[in-house]
C-alpha cells in the first residue's frame, strides 16, 4: 500500500474531513471494507450491502487502529465524508496507481477464462518482478480497486481481471487502473441475459483495448472474429494470438494426452519452442497463448516463456482442479462458475480424461442468461450426450433444460447414456455416493455455489492429486 495522508484521500475522493480527521494523519496499512481486517494505520471504507451496513462498524474499525473511516454519513469517529463509498474506493485506488509510474498494469477480459489466464500471466510476470494480482476472482467495481490497493512502490506488474455486466463497466475499471497491456480472450454468452446480445458483450469487452495508450499493447484472440475485429478500436500495438496462420503468437501441433493435458508448439517472431502444459483441457491452449503474448511483450525470451508455461499449475480453486481419490475415482472440480463456453470446454475435457472410463457430468444452473436460459441449458445437455457422457445429472430445477437436452439428443441419436434431474445438491451427493464406482470420472460444474457442495463431498475422500503426478505419455 502506498502511504496517503487523509488530505490526499479527501482530494482523491472529493470528500470532507470531519469529526477530528487530521489532514496530516497518514494511512500506512491496508484499505479495508471489513472492519475485522483492519490493522494499525489502516483505512476503513464503510460500504452498504444488502444485509448489513458498514457504517455500523466504523467505530470498531477506528478502535482497531484505523486512521479514519471513509463514510457517507458521520459516524462519530474521524471520517472522510463522501457521497458514495464504493466510488470513493475506486478513486483512492486511482490515486495509488498515479503514484506508481513504473508499474505495468495488465488487464484481462473475456467471457470465459479470465481467472485462469490472470493466474497464468501473474505466474510468468512474477519471474521478472514483484507482481500483484487478485486471489481467485476479484474483478468488479469492489474487488478491482481492492486489488489495486495491494500495490506499492516495489510492484512492477499489476495483473487485473476486468468483468462486465453491462456497457461501461470495463471502461470504469480501466479508469481506476489504466492498463498498458490489455488482453481480450473471447466473446461468448456469459451474462447474455443482462447484455441482451453477443454484439453488446463484444462492445463491452472492447472497452479494454479502447483504454490502452498508443504505446500500449492489445493482445487479441485471432481465432475469435469478434475479438479480432477489436484491432480497429485501439490505438495501441496489436498482437494476435491463436491457431490462425496470421497469429503473431501461434500454436501448432496441438494435442491432448490421456490425462487431459495439452501440448503444442509455440511460435513467435520466427522462433518456436515445444510446450507441455500442466493444466487440464484443450481450452487452456488459448489461455496459454494469451499469456505467452503478454510475457513476450514484457520482454521475456521465448524459450523462458515455453519453460514457464510448462511449470504452471492451477492457482485459483474450483477451476479445472483435477484429482484422483483413493478408490480411483477422478474428479474434475470446475464448480466455481459456468456459462455455455466454459461448460463446453469442461465437457470436452471430461470426454478426453474419461476416454475408456465411465463418465459423469454433474451440472448446475448457468446464471444470467435471461431469455436464452432454456435453449442454452438444452445445448449443454445435448452436447454432453453427443460427447458420449455416460451419466448426466442436472442439479436443481433451474437446470432442468440440461436434462431435457440430453434426453432429446438420446431420442434423436440413440445415445445410450442416462440423464436425471435431482432437486438439490444433497440429492446429487446421495446419488453419487450410491452409484459412482472405482475408476469413474466425475465432472462437477455450475454457476457459483450451485454445485460446490457436490465437489466438496467428492473431495472429502480424496488422498492424491492427479495434478501432482506425471501424466501418462
Amino acid at each position: 500500500m502506498i502511504e496517503l495522508s487523509l488530505a490526499d484521500v479527501a482530494v482523491a475522493t472529493g470528500g470532507a474531513l470531519v469529526d477530528g480527521a487530521e489532514p496530516t494523519a497518514t494511512v500506512t496499512a491496508g484499505v479495508e471494507y471489513d472492519s475485522r481486517a483492519i490493522t494499525a494505520g489502516g483505512l476503513f471504507v464503510a460500504l452498504r450491502g444488502d444485509s448489513d451496513d458498514g457504517h455500523r462498524f466504523a467505530a470498531a474499525a477506528v478502535g482497531a487502529g484505523a486512521v479514519a473511516a471513509v463514510a457517507e454519513e458521520r459516524t462519530g469517529v474521524p471520517t472522510v465524508l463522501v457521497a458514495d463509498t464504493l466510488m470513493a474506493l475506486g478513486r483512492i485506488a486511482r490515486a495509488v496507481v498515479d503514484r506508481l509510474p513504473d508499474t505495468t498494469v495488465i488487464g484481462v477480459t473475456g467471457s470465459s477464462g479470465k481467472t485462469s489466464t490472470k493466474d497464468m500471466i501473474a505466474a510468468l510476470t512474477a519471474r521478472s518482478g514483484n507482481t500483484v494480482a487478485p486471489v481467485g476472482t476479484l474483478n468488479n467495481e469492489l474487488g478491482h480497486p481492492y486489488t489495486v490497493l495491494q500495490a506499492d512502490r516495489d510492484t512492477r506488474y499489476l495483473v487485473l481481471e476486468c468483468s462486465a455486466r453491462g456497457i461501461g463497466h470495463v471502461a470504469y475499471l480501466c479508469e481506476i487502473a489504466p492498463p498498458r497491456i490489455g488482453v481480450v480472450l473471447n466473446v461468448g454468452s456469459a451474462h447474455l441475459g443482462e447484455f441482451g446480445s453477443v454484439e453488446a458483450i463484444a462492445t463491452a469487452k472492447g472497452e479494454l483495448v479502447e483504454a490502452l495508450p498508443a504505446d500500449g499493447t492489445a493482445v487479441l484472440n485471432a481465432d475469435d472474429q469478434r475479438v479480432r475485429a477489436m484491432a480497429q478500436r485501439t490505438k495501441a500495438r496489436v498482437v494476435l494470438f491463436g491457431t490462425a496462420p496470421d497469429a503473431d503468437v501461434r500454436a501448432t501441433d496441438v494435442a491432448v494426452d490421456g490425462a487431459g493435458r495439452p501440448s503444442f508448439t509455440l511460435h513467435a517472431s520466427g522462433e518456436s519452442v515445444p510446450v507441455r502444459l500442466g493444466l487440464f483441457g484443450a481450452h487452456q491452449v488459448s489461455n496459454a497463448l494469451a499469456t505467452a503474448a503478454v510475457a513476450l511483450a514484457c520482454g521475456m525470451p521465448l524459450p523462458e516463456v515455453g519453460s514457464a508455461l510448462g511449470q504452471l499449475r492451477p492457482a485459483s480453486p474450483r477451476r479445472m482442479d483435477v484429482f484422483t481419490r483413493s478408490d480411483g475415482v477422478t474428479v474434475i472440480d470446475d464448480s466455481y462458475n459456468a456459462n455455455l463456453g466454459s461448460m463446453t470446454a469442461a465437457l470436452r475435457a471430461l470426454a478426453t480424461i474419461g476416454a475408456d472410463r465411465r463418465t459423469w457430468a454433474v451440472l448446475g444452473y448457468m446464471a444470467e442468461l435471461g431469455r436464452f436460459e432454456q435453449t442454452q441449458h438444452e445445448q449443454v445437455g445435448r452436447l454432453a450426450a453427443e460427447l458420449g457422457v455416460d451419466r448426466v445429472v442436472a442439479v436443481e430445477p433451474e437446470a432442468a433444460g440440461i436434462d431435457q437436452g440430453a434426453r432429446a439428443r438420446a431420442a434423436d441419436s440413440g445415445w445410450e447414456g442416462q440423464s436425471v434431474q435431482v432437486p438439490d445438491q444433497q440429492a446429487a451427493i446421495a446419488l453419487l455416493a450410491d452409484e459412482v464406482r472405482p475408476g469413474d470420472v466425475v465432472l462437477v460444474k455450475g454457476s457459483r455455489y450451485r454445485t460446490w457442495q457436490v465437489a466438496d463431498a467428492l473431495r472429502e475422500t480424496a488422498d492424491s492429486a492427479l495434478g501432482d503426478r506425471e501424466a501418462p505419455a
